[in-house]
């Protein structure tokens, strides 16, 4: 067995896989129905869309592989699939090299034929595969590459789709949907693994001042600073979204107040450091609200967001009293 190379340019390749904040969403039937059409249409076992993620193949949709959700790059088909601009067309995985000694070859699921065609994204780079796996040895003529190709075209379109509706267009983190989608994820992984989760909620202080007295233009130059603000000063496994208006909010996966207040601590830090050298008519300011997940108090995403929109609330006017 041959461990594939990474490519040329893994890591600009990777950025745009993590940019689109897909890796580890919940199954879609949009990226199901493609790949139960694939199993269909070509009579394979099984069908894929794969990630390449920096050591691991996930899969964004499977049928045929039961719950399987990700394998070891190391083993993975598709991490030599994705060396190639053209698609991938093994035969007969025990006559080739690469995976004659591969472990999903000498046992489960003794794949023997493998069609892999590459999927890419909007700025080019190649993320991941569709790709179809059968038992048995077999041939891929013209007319069935062609069909691939056409089914990959179609699930690149969905992930465009996935990315123009979660993503907000202003700022470029996720919109409320999004943030909902990857927020109600994260909270599953840490009820499971039994991870302290806080929700942190933002509003921008004097943001209808800003938009009044500097025009819109001003208004939306603020948002998108505050918006890069957090996505520099969180963790990449932190989901991090705009709500809408001049709402943002953060979860923050394995972390507890304490964690979180000293999270805070640094982006305050940040927020200052920005005012001082981008000189504005302006400050950038805000108010947070932070709450930890208590599952006797917190039923759903929906009420933990509730609460800690509730308590930015509370400060947000307590600081008005104060300044009036």
């Amino acid at each position: 067995m041959r461990i594939a190379e990474l490519p040329a340019n893994e890591a600009a390749r990777i950025d745009a896989l993590h940019s689109l904040r897909i890796l580890d969403t919940p199954r879609e039937e949009r990226f199901d129905r493609l790949t139960r059409l694939a199993r269909r249409l070509f009579d394979v076992p099984m069908a894929v869309v794969t990630m390449i993620d920096v050591n691991r193949q996930w899969f964004k949709s499977c049928v045929g592989l039961g719950d399987a959700t990700e394998t070891s790059r190391d083993v993975s088909f598709c991490s030599h699939a994705i060396l190639h601009e053209e698609m991938t067309i093994v035969p007969d995985a025990t006559l080739d090299p690469r995976f004659s000694g591969n472990p999903q070859v000498t046992g489960e699921p003794f794949i023997r034929f493998y069609a892999g065609c590459p999927i890419k994204s909007e700025s080019g780079f190649t993320l991941g595969t569709l790709c179809l796996v059968d038992t048995v040895p077999r041939s891929f003529d013209a007319d069935e590459r062609a069909l691939l190709k056409d089914l990959a075209a179609m699930v690149e379109q969905e992930l465009t789709a996935v990315r123009m509706a979660t993503i907000d267009e202003l700022t470029g983190i996720s919109n409320r949907r999004g943030f909902d989608a990857l927020a109600r994820h994260a909270l599953a992984n840490s009820r499971r693994m039994d991870w302290p989760a806080c929700m942190l909620y933002f509003d921008l202080d004097q943001f209808k001042q800003i938009n009044d007295r500097f025009g819109h233009a001003e208004g939306d130059a603020a948002l998108v600073d505050f918006a890069a603000l957090l996505s520099s000063s969180f963790r990449e496994s932190d989901v991090i979204g705009r709500l809408g208006g001049d709402e943002f909010a953060v979860f923050l996966t394995n972390a507890d107040l304490a964690e979180s207040d000293t999270v805070l601590a640094h982006f305050a830090q940040s927020v200052r450091e920005f005012n001082v050298l981008r000189p504005r008519p302006y400050a950038l300011a805000y108010s947070v609200g932070v709450v930890q997940y208590d599952p006797a108090r917190h039923a759903d995403l929906a009420a933990l967001q509730h609460s800690a929109d509730a308590l930015m609330y509370e400060r947000k006017k307590a600081r008005r009293a104060q300044a009036g």
